[in-house]
């Protein structure tokens, strides 16, 4: 696979880089090498290769779903806010 310069240039553009003239050709040369580098693994014999989703033993461990009741009270928690309005707690907007 062919990496043209409009495409460093353009990728650069979509994250927001600057790049010096002598740095576009340098990283192409670099992504050049690294997908030469992994189309190495279009050579390997993987039939009969059982696809591996999940490298360590680890299961998900699921607890049941309980509410458990507080102690407090709406209006106790209420108190302790700087404001509120309507039973809920007033915050400042947030941009």
């Amino acid at each position: 696979m062919e990496i043209k310069r409009e495409d460093i240039i353009h990728l650069a553009e979509l994250s927001d880089f600057s790049l010096a003239e002598e740095e576009i050709d340098k990283l192409g040369a670099d992504l050049q090498g690294i997908i030469k580098y992994i189309s190495q693994l279009d050579e390997l014999d993987v039939s009969g290769v059982e696809p591996t989703y999940q490298v360590f033993e680890m299961e998900n461990v699921w607890r049941p779903d309980e509410v458990v009741q507080q102690d407090a009270s709406r209006e106790q928690l209420l108190a302790l806010t700087k404001e509120s309005k309507d039973n809920q707690i007033k915050v400042p907007k947030v941009l």
